[in-house]
């Protein structure tokens, strides 16, 4: 599994590790695992496109449920990306409750 952020029918962005389910071969769904919909808003737009500013919000995408692991149907889902490398970090510390370096010697 890998970390991606999905696009659903609804317009919501959501970030899980996520894994293709297949039936003979065919693409039937995805599992999600420890989905969180990503909130964008912008903060403001400078007058430079090179220094836009947005804040991020994870949150858990069903936030009455206790369950890790969600079944997507194929077709509830538009597309699935790669993140950018800083939404991946914070997902990882929200979901890890680390910042992803080891204290490990």
């Amino acid at each position: 599994m890998s970390v991606k952020l999905a696009v659903l029918q609804d317009s919501d962005q959501v970030i899980a590790e996520i894994k293709e389910l297949v039936d003979d071969g065919k693409p039937v769904g995805y599992l999600f695992t420890n989905p969180h919909v990503v909130c964008t808003e912008k903060q403001f737009l400078a007058e430079s496109d090179d220094n836009r500013k947005v804040q991020i919000t994870l949150s858990p995408w069903i936030l009455l449920s206790a369950d890790k692991e969600v079944l997507v149907p194929r077709h509830q889902v538009v597309t699935i990306v790669e993140p950018i490398d800083s939404l991946k970090e914070m997902y990882s510390e929200k979901v890890n409750g680390s910042d992803g370096t080891s204290t490990d010697k």
